[in-house]
């Protein structure tokens, strides 16, 4: 997995280093990868309510006749293209989903009373401007959303779909309109071989890495030869992204980091090396294994055959040198009756762990175990879970054993000293607090990857998520926690108020006695815990919050949260979903701060890419 730390201070892009690698076309096995995503059904449900409908024009004439919203109108008015419509309908679906008005913004207590507020908008423009411009709003509010695949991308200003200001027949790609209209393509697409399908429809959708991820999300192709095209499009979209990620660890740092992470490290030996009754005579499969060192442990703990697999190939090429250096290097040449004894073991293969079966041939009984190494910066992040579960599903023996098998993601309020504001109060004597409440403000829409002193948390700590890596289902990789923090023992002994700047989140991975009857591991990447190489994923508030004991003296109209009524708890819901770039991790943060006297203040969800 790719290693990113971002400073406290801004986040920086990960360096992507360009690798290529060979694409063989193998007989077919286990089901691909990869598929093509299947098209969206049921109805299409209201923007305002719980009614749905069959169609979109159905939908639209009910919320300009129910809920004083008329779409076409709006977007005739403002001349809107077909990305500003999607922005407008993810834009009113958050409003909604926040019980506030989309036009004036006024917040109720229930959809209700919500509804019964709507009222037809005179002018959408705030300083010339209007409220959805942001291209937060191109990422889809709900997920399958049905409305945002059925909308209507050509223009025809009779019906006023879209209200698209471009002359008939073309459609708008970003700042560029393709004049060429869909029906001249799909009257000559039966001439082109799909290669050349895939070509010219792989350019038309290079309009801006946003916009082609939505258009090619969102575009439902009717045409048979077009699915094939989008199909190769996303494939190749994930194969760079693929070819960045295993190429990514090329790089001998990155390794030279992770081994030398001794609470890592030391983890994975203790359950390897600990545990004989479960390596000893035992087949195993090592996912991503890097420069071999989980093998290398398995083959010294008695393993009869260690299979690593790695994606990248320089990898691949160096855990096979390691191997033969180490006399641990399986030789096919050698007798059957030779191998008796031997700890020649360890076979290397240049693959993903989805087309393993493609590379080599599979023992018939499967693995005995399957150990990996596999997890990211909060936790998720680079989606390496994927490829475990998709390895132990299809190779791993009935009631084998996984390495670790258990995980947890856990978070915790943090204090002022979790941000740059104590460094930037006091430069060799000035001070330049204006720069740290400037970084502070750029943080809070960043994820801060960093190492946590466990005397910045100010909370008591939550676990948010569990996951049972023998059991679970790649669709649990996705999940939103709800949970409540107070003020920890120690903050809570200290007079006045207490201020949280935001979430700290961190993971621990088990190697339980379900497994590891000798010897059970606990790997923890805990604030309260030794450093490694993981740190902590902080999320910053946009504004700190006020906290302390129950019985603080209250000021009789201040908001909940502030320093005249501080909040007695915190109410939180985190989601983690996988976000559309592959590989990538998007995360929302809901914060509600609560009063002892029952006070509440809630603050808009704020969205995070990792």
């Amino acid at each position: 997995m790719e290693r990113r730390r971002a400073d406290k201070e801004e986040a920086e892009e990960p360096l992507r280093p360009e690798e290529e690698e060979d694409e063989e076309d193998e007989e077919e096995g286990w089901d691909d990868w990869c598929s093509d995503g299947e098209d969206v059904g049921g109805g299409l449900l209201c923007l305002f309510c719980s009614s749905s409908f069959d169609s979109e024009s159905s939908l639209f004439e009910h919320c300009a006749a129910e809920h004083c919203f008329d779409f076409h109108m709006i977007v005739k008015e403002l001349g809107l293209d077909f990305y500003s419509c999607i922005k407008l309908i993810n834009f009113v679906r958050s409003k909604v989903a926040e019980k506030k008005c989309w036009s004036c913004g006024q917040a109720f207590s229930s959809n209700t009373e919500l509804c019964s507020h709507l009222h037809t908008v005179e002018n959408c423009l705030i300083e010339g401007k209007v409220p959805w411009e942001d291209d937060v709003y191109l990422k889809p509010f709900m997920e399958d959303d049905s409305l945002l695949h059925s909308l209507s991308i050509d223009d025809d200003d009779e019906d006023g779909d879209c209200g698209v200001s471009m002359e008939k027949g073309q459609y708008s790609a970003g700042n560029e309109v393709l004049a060429e209209p869909w029906g001249n393509k799909l009257s000559s697409i039966s001439e082109r071989n799909d290669s050349d399908i895939s070509a010219q429809f792989q350019q038309e959708c290079t309009i801006g890495s946003t916009q082609r991820e939505v258009r090619e999300s969102l575009h439902v192709a009717i045409d048979g030869h077009l699915k094939v095209a989008r199909a190769s499009v996303n494939s190749k979209a994930i194969k760079t992204v693929d070819d960045n990620y295993f190429g990514s660890y090329s790089s001998f740092g990155i390794h030279r980091e992770m081994l030398g992470d001794k609470v890592r490290t030391d983890a994975y030996r203790d359950a390897i090396l600990g545990n004989p009754s479960l390596i000893s005579g035992a087949t195993v499969l090592d996912v991503g294994c890097g420069t071999g060192i989980l093998s290398l442990f398995a083959a010294r703990a008695g393993a009869s055959r260690v299979v690593a697999v790695d994606g990248s190939a320089k990898m691949a090429s160096v855990a096979t040198q390691v191997a033969k250096n180490n006399g641990l290097l399986y030789d096919e040449n050698v007798e059957a009756e030779q191998k008796q004894g031997s700890a020649q073991v360890i076979s290397v293969v240049h693959t993903k762990a989805e087309e393993l079966n493609q590379k080599i041939q599979v023992p018939q009984n499967g693995f005995d175990l399957l150990v990996s190494e596999w997890m990211g910066y909060c936790l998720l992040y680079e989606s390496m879970l994927s490829s475990v579960i998709y390895a132990r599903d299809h190779f791993l023996k009935p009631g084998g054993a996984i390495l670790p098998d258990t995980a947890m993601i856990l978070g915790a309020g943090f204090g002022k000293g979790g941000t740059s504001l104590p460094f930037w109060e006091n430069v060799y004597g000035f001070d330049m607090s204006c720069i740290g409440k400037e970084v502070t403000s750029t943080s809070a829409r960043f994820p801060v990857v960093d190492v946590l002193s466990s005397q910045d948390i100010v909370t008591e700590t939550a676990v948010l998520h569990s996951f049972d890596l023998a059991s679970m289902k790649e669709s649990e990789m996705d999940f939103t926690a709800s949970f409540e923090l107070m003020l920890s023992e120690s903050s809570a002994t200290v007079s006045g108020v207490t201020w949280c700047y935001g979430i700290v989140l961190w993971f621990d991975t088990g190697f339980t006695d379900r497994f590891c009857k000798e010897k059970p591991v606990v790997l923890s990447t805990s604030p309260f815990s030794t450093p490694t190489h993981w740190s902590q994923t902080i999320f910053t508030f946009e504004e700190p919050i006020a906290m302390a004991k129950e019985e603080s003296t209250l000021g009789s109209s201040a908001l909940a949260g502030t320093d005249e009524c501080p909040a007695t708890a915190l109410r939180s819901r985190i989601s983690i979903v996988r976000a559309s770039e592959h590989r990538s991790i998007d995360i929302s943060v809901e914060t509600t701060a609560i009063s002892s006297d029952g006070r509440k203040r809630s603050w808009p969800v704020q969205i995070f890419n990792l």
